[in-house]
């Protein structure tokens, strides 16, 4: 039997910087997302979101943060945490960066403490110096 080996050659690897910044803007996120700053929270995303999660299908702009406000007022101790070491960050030429990992959400149910860790993807653009979140896969629920 023959065998092809193939080496891997990555066209556009991370550079450290845009590694923490990408890290950076994550926790700024969630930062505002455990603090409940809605209006900060918002602010990171553009608005022509798209938000695709296995378990509720394509998400419109609108629609996610209708449901994040509900979300904040039914789980005011809803946290997120990324999961040590799974972050990931790839450059998207002329556009911005990927971002996949795992992350933990944890919260208080009938006095009992809930927690579920979820695997990601954000598609982050970097428009005018700014960056925003234009797309989300959320999954493994």
């Amino acid at each position: 039997m023959n065998f092809v080996v193939a080496q891997e050659k990555k066209i556009a690897p991370t550079s450290p910087g845009l590694f923490i910044e990408i890290a950076r803007m994550d926790s700024a996120l969630f930062g505002a997302f455990n603090a409940k700053d809605f209006l900060k929270f918002q602010s990171m995303f553009s608005k022509d979101l798209e938000w695709y999660q296995d378990n509720s299908g394509l998400l419109k702009y609108k629609t996610v943060f209708d449901n994040f406000s509900t979300m904040f007022k039914q789980q005011p101790d809803l946290e997120r945490e990324l999961v040590m070491g799974s972050l990931e960050v790839h450059p998207i030429k002329d556009y911005g960066a990927i971002e996949t990992g795992m992350h933990r959400f944890r919260h208080f149910e009938n006095g009992k403490e809930e927690v579920g860790t979820f695997k990601f993807l954000m598609i982050w653009q970097k428009k005018d110096g700014l960056w925003k979140i234009s797309r989300v896969v959320s999954y493994d629920h």
